[in-house]
């Protein structure tokens, strides 16, 4: 099995996971961002985490092609300066996330990211398997 059949198997279920949790439990979705912008040491804790994530995807799966493989490549890079931004400017990451909850369509718009990208991978994770 190839890492990007791997990664897009384990990835989209979860991503698919979590964007309908945030359409069917938005305002708790909402309370558990609230509770952890308060805390800088899970806003630290999350950056270890996806920064941690985020190199290992970016170690096994350095794919820049022009087909649904290079949209992993890219989260594994954003899941690095997201969670380096989380590590070293904890602040930058309470100011954005304030940011979006204050937005009505915040968390809708976060939902529908989450849902396309684990239904995309979801599809190519496991249409061979379909089969």
């Amino acid at each position: 099995m190839s890492s990007s059949i791997f990664l897009a198997r384990l990835m989209g279920p979860i991503m698919l996971a979590v964007g309908i949790g945030m359409l069917v439990n938005g305002v708790t979705y909402r309370k558990l961002a609230e509770e952890a912008l308060r805390s800088p040491v899970l806003i630290y804790l999350s950056g270890l985490l996806t920064m941690t994530a985020g190199m290992a995807v970016v170690l096994t799966h350095s794919v820049w092609v022009f087909n649904w493989r290079v949209v992993i490549t890219i989260l594994g890079w954003l899941a690095v300066f997201g969670g380096a931004t989380r590590i070293i400017c904890p602040q930058a990451t309470e100011k954005l996330g304030r940011w979006v909850l204050q937005r009505p369509a915040g968390l809708l718009v976060g939902a529908i990211v989450w849902l396309a990208l684990g239904a995309l991978f979801i599809f190519f994770g496991y249409k061979g398997a379909i089969q």
